[in-house]
């Protein structure tokens, strides 16, 4: 790892917003109790396993992140349901794995997106009396019918695809090249404005006006995601940090900031007594051309966004709430991103939505170090063959993606996390019995998460007649 020291009157500089942040939080006054609790979920974008302090980087200021975990819990082995942008999101909004879910691959434009069948978080707590907002990134349909209006949300402004130029608010991806910053369903226009300023505005106003009521803000930052347009002070700050690693760091610097600025917001209003606020990356850092092929860092774990190896799903999570959950303290339970939609149910006392989910609620273990886990066995899948099944100690990944994450063109690796948290010894020859058992596991697990064909309809008219001279 390239270790890097800033120098004291810059470090000093990165703390401003931290302070800022946690002024607050002793002289403001505890909410009514009566009122039904609040719900922040802060979901960032392409962040790596290792990329905030509190989680061990040592060249890397998140100031802002690591006061969120000194007063909440921070998990170990917490993963998300797939290792890119929209079937991750659609996991987290639903409480369902993706297949389940309806979108298993990367939303694009037209009718691709999240179906309007799925019951999101936001319409759950929409139906207990909630007001709901999203400002950020949404990427679960570019359409005016898959837009946030449509799944559950009050009020939406941000960019729909997957990612734009900060600036000039243009989709950042490949032509045609087009104008993606929205207020609600309607095109909005502000040149030159950097866009993490214009989500954070549009947050302290929607918790101006929410002080009083019940609501849910989803803040789906689009930080570090590429382009890297961090801000000045910490292009400056990181300055003497070589490529990629500088510019990344920068820009996670520069996500920090904003979470600060938020939670400032949240605790000047009184709020943060009653407000559970979750923080987590939707996958692993990004080693794309259009992200200089990396800059982010895994820590101990292998593979990057895209990948089903840990550095691709096993990534930061960190959930607050004074008074009811623990602070500064850390669990090693396995959890997944699909368990915050019961969670939050739980604790907003909203009924949950009537189908089949995948996800648990965290509360034991959120407020037990010794509860026992959700889950003992996670899946993941995209579209085509690439898949993994987690069970225990064990985990099998299937047709590992690109730059030779397999090895010698292996298409099962077999690993056991418990001595091998870094995935680099391929158990699989040597235990054939226990792949021919994870495959099962997974050959049924699939079966029971993806669609249904529907049955095709009784013919009528002319198709019904030939049909019947030919039987």
């Amino acid at each position: 790892m390239i270790r890097f020291k800033s120098s004291w009157s810059v470090l000093r500089a990165s703390l401003f917003v931290f302070i800022a942040a946690s002024a607050f939080a002793a002289e403001q006054p505890s909410p009514s109790p009566a009122k039904k609790p609040n719900v922040l979920l802060i979901f960032v974008d392409d962040l790596g396993a290792a990329d905030l302090h509190c989680y061990g980087s040592e060249d890397l200021s998140t100031p802002n992140c690591d006061a969120l975990a000194g007063r909440g819990v921070r998990f170990t082995q917490f993963y998300v349901a797939a290792s890119v942008c929209s079937p991750s999101r659609a996991a987290l909004l639903t409480g369902r794995y993706p297949l389940r879910a309806g979108l298993a691959s990367n939303a694009g434009g037209g009718k691709s997106g999240l179906p309007l069948s799925e019951a999101t978080i936001a319409e759950m707590l929409r139906g207990a009396g909630y007001r709901t907002a999203i400002f950020g990134k949404w990427h679960l349909g570019a359409s005016d019918e898959l837009s946030p209006l449509a799944q559950g949300f009050d009020e939406f402004f941000g960019h729909r695809e997957g990612c734009i130029d900060n600036y000039s608010h243009f989709y950042h991806w490949s032509g045609p090249i087009r104008h993606d910053l929205w207020r609600d369903n309607q095109e909005v226009w502000e040149d030159g404005k950097f866009f993490g300023d214009l989500i954070v505005r549009e947050a302290e106003r929607f918790l101006d006006e929410s002080k009083d009521r019940p609501f849910f803000l989803y803040f789906p930052v689009n930080e570090p995601h590429y382009p890297k347009q961090a801000k000045p002070q910490y292009r400056e700050m990181y300055k003497d940090m070589p490529l990629p690693r500088g510019d990344y760091a920068a820009f996670v610097s520069t996500m920090d900031e904003l979470v600060g600025r938020v939670m400032a917001k949240v605790d000047s209003l009184g709020l943060r007594q009653n407000t559970l606020v979750i923080f987590e990356s939707d996958n692993g850092h990004s080693t794309e051309s259009r992200n200089n092929y990396g800059g982010g860092n895994p820590g101990p774990y292998r593979g990057a966004k895209y990948s089903f190896f840990e550095g691709g799903t096993r990534l930061p999570a960190i959930a607050s709430l004074p008074g009811r959950i623990p602070e500064g303290e850390v669990r090693d339970q396995m959890g997944c991103a699909v368990d915050w939609l019961p969670t939050i149910a739980e604790l907003c006392g909203a009924p949950l939505p009537d189908r089949q989910l995948d996800g648990v609620s965290l509360w034991p273990v959120l407020e037990s170090a010794t509860a026992p886990a959700p889950h003992t066995t996670l899946h993941w899948q995209l579209t085509g063959t690439q898949w993994a099944v987690h069970d225990g100690d064990w985990k099998l990944v299937a047709n590992g993606i690109a730059k030779g994450l397999m090895g010698d063109n292996k298409k099962l690796f077999l690993s056991n996390l418990a001595e091998d948290v870094g995935e680099m010894h391929n158990l699989a020859k040597e235990h054939p019995e226990i792949v021919e058992r994870l495959t099962a596991l997974h050959d049924a697990w699939l079966k029971d998460v993806r669609p249904k064909a529907p049955k095709p309809a009784p013919p009528t008219g002319g198709k019904a007649r030939k049909q019947v001279e030919e039987e």
